[in-house]
């Protein structure tokens, strides 16, 4: 079977993980087709899904030019894009320590950032019953993840190399998405300024805008 693109991503409109991977197939020029899950219908769960991810989480990217090969994990993902399609190095890095750094930051999102900004948004707005002491840790992993990063980049422009990478991208949905519902709680990214002015650079890239004017139709 021929496709018109070279990817197809399976991805959900609300949920951070697949917007990542179109920020980076965006910026490296790549073509791709965006297959939305209803992950209210558990279409994550059918078996035309999990074929490809027995986890049932989105995204998945199938690559149609190298024998459509299959891959799920978002960091994972990022890894192969710029590994493979990335030649001009424009979001990696080319030594090998900074490699393990930008590894490092992937690790960090993906299990630093992603899944405390997730419970916190769980139990804001989907848990069963209200847990006062779940949602106040998790804001407040939030503002230690915010801090973390803090402490780097008042030091630096970008996470890793001088430059901006895939690491720095793959933190932009959560951070964007926190950062619009503390602003109540007395949090927010005005109280980490290096985060803020980083953040921004990221926001304001045309791949990011592009991407994000999608999500927003999408939302309608």
């Amino acid at each position: 079977m021929s496709h018109e693109k070279q990817f197809t991503l399976y991805t959900n409109v609300g949920g951070p993980n697949g917007w990542k991977v179109a920020f980076v197939l965006e910026e490296l020029g790549l073509t791709y087709e965006s297959i939305y899950l209803d992950l209210n219908a558990g279409e994550h769960k059918k078996p035309e899904f999990t074929k490809y991810n027995p986890n049932g989480r989105i995204p998945v990217l199938i690559d149609h030019e190298n024998s459509d090969f299959v891959l799920w994990e978002s960091v994972a993902i990022l890894l192969y894009l710029v590994d493979k399609y990335d030649t001009e190095k424009k979001l990696t890095v080319t030594d090998d320590s900074e490699k393990y750094r930008l590894i490092q930051w992937l690790f960090f999102q993906s299990s630093g950032q992603g899944p405390y900004f997730g419970q916190y948004f769980w139990f804001r707005d989907h848990h069963h019953e209200k847990v006062p002491s779940a949602h106040e840790r998790y804001r407040n992993e939030i503002a230690r993840v915010w801090g973390v990063l803090e402490s780097v980049l008042s030091k630096q422009d970008w996470l890793v190399g001088g430059k901006l990478t895939v690491a720095d991208m793959a933190l932009i949905v959560w951070n964007e998405s926190a950062n619009n519902a503390l602003q109540g709680e007395g949090l927010s990214l005005d109280q980490f300024p290096a985060v803020l002015a980083w953040h921004k650079k990221l926001m304001a890239r045309g791949a990011v805008k592009k991407t994000y004017a999608i999500r927003k139709a999408l939302q309608v």
